[in-house]
């Protein structure tokens, strides 16, 4: 292997030949095979790495065990600064996403090399600047650039669907290349070529035993696979592979509707399980809806829309809808907790905003959701008109076979942590996710008591954060306090509130129990991982004024507006499709196409 132009890292690009000469007698030079660990996080950082060529990916335990991806380190870029230079150890792990080659500097060359030229650190700091807000916003390097498409079925076109993904892509105002078994012979330097002047690079194959299979996933940031909804898969999927793409995950789903009319063979949970996919999308027949939300999620320029909860103040977020619907902004993903689960769930179904207004109307205003109370045993009411309303309007819906891909939050007391619902039964998952303690019943699931999700996370844009990697939108219609004092100055026995209120007003405990079970919630959570964050005011509205419909989904229109005028114009105007950027000025063909040439 030829030794690598150091001059080609942008971190050492204004140093001299002098300098970098030098510098090439102290590092080490060497190749990291896809799936194999740099350092793990507790590691001493010992000298700080650069990309030559391939990729890393940086990865922190997520709090159910499983290794979340931060982000991608590509050709040119340094790993392990911060660590060295703070003197800590390493706070993620950082592993070969692909075949990859290194440079190494060691602490004492690195120290030594940094006071010979100051400026470096200037670069230096820049970097570590900008990595320090990927917690919040991801940049464009931190995205999933090559994304490899296996068919399981010989009769899925994967070239039609790459061709139809690769013109969204470009309406999008990015780049695409595609490759198919035509490339297999080509060398290391024609995929980094690809990877370089392209926004999105796609490798296509059927899964067999073949040499292109094989590079495809070795050359993958992320796996799609494609399959059909009216065939069954075979389990596993795709063969066992020490790759990182089944190593950490890094594996989507795509099914395909050959038409609404045709019946599934087997349940979608069947294929999430033989794919091993985290995360699945759906896409009808040819839509190019589907394509245009495909390709806005690989482009990093999906939308995230996740609603907090709020009692009847969260009838807002129905107003916030309707606001960004006029606005054009296309959501993608959607979840929530408690009553803002209920309303991301009207959402990633797919009704309309009269179909939502009709249906929370019926199932909320028009009745108390809350007036079968009981003597308490272990909650003021039985849940029983709940359960019944949430029959009513999401029947036996699946989440995974949701339109948008949709989770909720439920508090898992058992293990004392949030509880993530991202597939089964959607109407048992929204009812964990509303069960407010002491109001409702709570949900036995596996032996483990589900609460409401407002308990431990109300504002769960921590989640969304984790399933995609475009704008993240927040509506936050939680307040502080949320309680009348005067109600608890000399009150009533309960037989008197009776006879004064009747048994379909909720009496003051039912506030005092809200209240009491989100004492601990940091009303701000959340909000700091939020791109575009909207606090609609409905004054007066109280967590269970269930009749005031009307005014607080006016409240949520008004604060959406407002906020896009101020904040979000700039955020959904680069979602709009835009001509195509032409890299000709870059001296690379627009729009390549491998399989076409």
């Amino acid at each position: 292997m030829r030794f690598p132009d150091l001059s080609l890292i942008p971190f050492l690009r204004d140093v001299s030949d002098e300098t970098l000469a030098q510098l090439r007698a102290e590092i080490d030079w060497f190749s990291l095979p896809g799936g194999m660990t740099l350092f793990e996080a507790g590691d001493v950082a010992e000298a700080i790495y650069f990309v030559t060529s391939g990729a890393l990916g940086a990865f922190r335990r997520a709090p159910n065990g499983e290794q979340e991806l931060l982000g991608y380190i590509r050709s040119g870029e340094p790993v392990g600064e911060m660590a060295l230079i703070a003197g800590e150890t390493h706070s993620a792990s950082v592993y070969a996403v692909r075949d990859t080659e290194i440079v190494r500097l060691n602490r004492a060359a690195f120290f030594r090399f940094v006071r010979q030229q100051p400026s470096v650190m200037h670069n230096l700091a820049r970097i570590m600047l900008a990595r320090s807000r990927l917690e919040k916003r991801r940049s464009a390097r931190a995205e999933p650039k090559v994304f490899a498409f296996f068919s399981t079925s010989p009769t899925i076109d994967l070239k039609f669907r790459a061709s139809m993904l690769k013109r969204a892509i470009e309406t999008l105002g990015k780049r695409c290349a595609i490759a198919g078994a035509e490339a297999e012979s080509r060398s290391s330097v024609f995929f980094e070529d690809l990877e370089r002047w392209h926004d999105v690079v796609i490798l296509y194959s059927p899964i067999e035993d073949s040499p292109w299979y094989k590079l495809c996933l070795r050359q993958a940031d992320r796996v799609w696979l494609f399959g059909r909804t009216d065939a069954k898969p075979s389990a596993p999927l795709m063969p066992d592979d020490p790759g990182p793409a089944r190593r950490f995950r890094l594996v989507d789903l795509i099914l395909l509707h050959p038409s609404r009319a045709t019946p599934q063979a087997t349940r979608t949970a069947h294929w999430i399980e033989a794919a091993a996919a985290r995360r699945l999308f759906h896409w009808q027949g040819d839509s190019e809806a589907d394509a245009m939300r495909l390709a806005r999620t690989m482009t990093g320029l999906s939308i995230g829309l996740v609603l907090s909860g709020g009692g009847a103040r969260a009838y807002a977020h129905i107003g916030v809808y309707e606001a960004l619907r006029e606005a054009g902004a296309q959501i993608d993903f959607v979840g929530g907790t408690s009553m803002g689960a209920i309303i991301a769930a009207c959402i990633g179904l797919g009704w309309s905003q009269n179909e939502i207004e009709q249906r929370i109307r019926k199932a909320f205003v028009d009745s108390n959701p809350l007036a079968d109370y009981v003597l308490p045993v272990v909650a003021l009411t039985r849940g029983r008109e709940v359960d019944k309303r949430l029959a009513e309007h999401f029947g036996g819906a699946l989440i995974e076979d949701m339109a948008l891909p949709f989770f909720a939050v439920s508090t898992n007391l058992t293990a004392g942590a949030a509880n993530v619902h991202r597939q089964g039964v959607l109407r048992h998952a929204l009812r964990a996710t509303i069960a407010l303690p002491g109001i409702l019943p709570p949900v036995v699931e596996d032996e483990h008591i589900l609460v409401d999700g407002a308990v431990t996370n109300n504002l769960p844009t921590d989640v969304m954060q984790e399933w995609h990697r475009g704008l993240t939108i927040a509506v936050d219609v939680a307040r502080e306090g949320g309680i009348n004092a005067a109600d608890f100055v000399d009150p009533p026995s309960f037989t008197k509130w009776v006879a004064k209120n009747g048994f379909k007003s909720p009496p003051p405990i039912a506030s005092l129990l809200m209240r009491t079970a989100t004492l601990n919630v940091n009303p701000w959570k959340g909000r700091e991982r939020s791109d575009l964050l909207i606090v609609p005011e409905i004054e007066g509205v109280e967590l269970r004024d269930w009749k005031a419909f009307d005014v607080a989904v006016a409240a949520g229109y008004q604060a959406a507006v407002e906020a896009l005028r101020s904040q979000g114009q700039g955020l959904i105007a680069r979602l709009r499709p835009r001509r195509p950027q032409s890299a000709e000025s870059d001296g690379y063909e627009a729009g390549f196409d491998l399989a076409a040439n």
